[in-house]
């Protein structure tokens, strides 16, 4: 990864390893706002391959290798990060995991997949954000974009009958008030703090996508416009649509 100029906005965004990815529609977007794009993933041969096609594109782009399940992993792209820009202006903690797409039921959680997804979605999030807040404070308006999902709203709602993707589902709920408590602690900065729900995503055409998916790059619009909010924007809140989500009655 080379050293970036001073002057250029940068976005890291975690989780971009496919082509048909919301990591890489965020990226894509991102970099035609001429933002030096940072695109991460455990694999960073298909991270460098994705950064690749925006170079040809005409954007800058790089990839860095990033395992948010993998702490040391992180501490190194920090430190990485640190050697090589002065301060990083957008954060896309994008990187998810559904361990349990099959699982219908609170009752039948598998532990092991209850804590995959909390090693990434919340902790390795929590983690990275810790991890590059010197360069999000350095940067004169930074902000900090948690991916969430409407799974979520399963949790507030606590009503019977079917509960998909439980361990999911907690993981994006926790990141939903993760969210609101970093705005707070943030509250002093400059710095913004929200989570975006896309809604469905059609990434997954080997999974069988809902005919009412929304494409990869309508669903990053919201989460660009969370990355790009102005200084008089909102903090600590959930979105979709550019819209605050309420909270279950």
């Amino acid at each position: 990864m080379q050293t970036l100029p001073l002057v250029s906005r940068t976005a890291l965004i975690t989780g971009v390893s496919r082509s048909q990815g919301l990591g890489f529609a965020v990226a894509r977007q991102l970099a035609e706002l001429n933002y030096h794009v940072i695109l991460t993933a455990r694999n960073q041969s298909q991270a460098e391959q994705l950064a690749a096609q925006l170079r040809e594109a005409g954007h800058e782009a790089t990839a860095l290798r990033l395992d948010l399940a993998d702490r040391p992993s992180i501490l190194e792209a920090a430190s990485r990060l640190a050697r090589t820009i002065n301060h990083l202006d957008v954060l896309v903690n994008n990187a998810s995991t559904m361990p349990d797409f099959n699982t219908r039921s609170v009752l039948k959680v598998d532990f092991d997949e209850l804590q995959s997804a909390f090693e990434v979605d919340v902790f390795g999030c929590w983690c990275l954000t810790q991890a590059l807040l010197g360069l999000l404070r350095r940067a004169p308006a930074a902000r900090i974009v948690n991916v969430t999902s409407v799974a979520a709203r399963q949790v507030e709602a606590c009503k019977p009958g079917p509960f998909f993707s439980p361990a999911h589902s907690f993981a994006k709920f926790t990141i939903n008030a993760l969210t609101a408590t970093l705005a707070a602690a943030l509250a002093d900065t400059a710095i913004l703090v929200n989570a975006v729900d896309p809604d469905s995503v059609a990434t997954h055409p080997e999974r069988g996508d809902d005919a009412s998916d929304l494409p990869p790059g309508k669903a990053a619009r919201g989460i660009v416009w969370a990355a790009t909010l102005g200084t008089d924007g909102p903090t600590g809140g959930v979105f979709r649509d550019r819209q605050p989500v309420q909270a279950m009655p």
